[in-house]
């Protein structure tokens, strides 16, 4: 069955949407390593032309050999045009906060999110949340906790941005599940990685107009040349970028946001697994217990 008419059904299929948004964190989190590894290198607009401009070409090629009928203006185009803003926006948001934040307060307050999508999707959408639903939520928060630990005296406005980002995700899926439902998955993902390059080279030509001396930080420094090894990771960070934009469509189109959104808590153990293998990052007693109860959090909201 293509995904056209699974979609235009509104069937569920949460065993799917599950499994799609586990190894969908699992690449977005290699993603996030990888962009931690050359935040020295690379300017974040050119993260975002370049990967999305490798991507795109990718994703036009498949529809249309695959389902050359949905190389068309989509259905719900302006909540697609809304949806890719709220998400690029949400990546501003966060790497805006890193530079000025400690990386466990930034990645703690963004992952309130499945507190957030529970709420949205109560209010927004009409799901009606058990209490174990809510405790399996506010679980898999204090998961987070437990490895990050971050430390109250560190806050300052910038944790405000990853709240900030947390919020711009979950509304995004709440718009994917309620007005983008209908919509082919890679063409939401065409619409992403397109507001991706128009964002990007809109900040890049903003910057050099207004700015052409002066710049530096990963916001507003020059673009950097690229050697073999730098196409390398740009080519990686592609691939982590197409999965997740596909991921989440499919995932957030095919199950519940209050059940998806708890199994973004699986990101956390990811990390982990990075941080260990690239950065030498070992994980003590409290963050193992943390991740077990991310896991159990997630097993309880879908056995409810």
């Amino acid at each position: 069955m293509s995904t056209t008419s699974r979609t235009s059904e509104n069937r569920d299929n949460v065993p799917l949407a599950v499994a799609v948004i586990v190894f969908t964190v699992l690449a977005l989190s290699l993603g996030d390593a990888l962009i931690k590894f050359t935040s020295g290198e690379f300017v974040l607009w050119q993260i975002f032309v370049l990967r999305s401009l490798l991507v795109l070409p990718l994703l036009l090629l498949y529809l249309k050999v695959s389902a050359p009928d949905v190389l068309a203006m989509p259905p719900a185009f302006g909540w697609t045009v809304l949806r890719s803003l709220m998400l690029v926006c949400m990546w501003i948001a966060y790497y805006l906060a890193l530079p000025n934040l400690d990386l466990s307060i930034a990645a703690a307050a963004y992952y309130t999110l499945p507190i957030f999508i529970t709420i949205f999707s109560a209010v927004f959408i009409g799901d009606r949340i058990s209490r174990i639903g809510w405790g399996a939520v506010f679980i898999g928060f204090l998961g987070v906790l437990f490895i990050l630990r971050p430390k109250a005296g560190d806050f300052n406005f910038y944790a405000l941005l990853p709240l900030v980002s947390a919020v711009l995700y979950a509304l995004s899926m709440i718009v994917t599940r309620t007005r983008c439902r209908s919509v082919h998955p890679i063409m939401l993902s065409i619409a992403l990685n397109a507001a991706f390059v128009v964002v990007g080279a809109s900040a890049t030509l903003a910057i050099l107009s207004f700015a052409p001396e002066g710049r530096g930080g990963f916001l507003a420094a020059p673009w950097a040349p690229m050697a073999a090894a730098d196409w390398f990771a740009m080519g990686l960070l592609a691939a982590a970028i197409l999965i997740g934009s596909v991921g989440t469509a499919i995932a957030y189109q095919n199950g519940p946001p209050s059940i998806i959104g708890t199994f973004d808590f699986a990101y956390v153990g990811f990390a982990l697994v990075w941080g260990l293998i690239i950065f030498g990052e070992v994980p003590d007693m409290l963050s193992l217990a943390g991740k077990g109860m991310n896991v159990n959090a997630g097993f309880i909201t879908l056995r409810q």
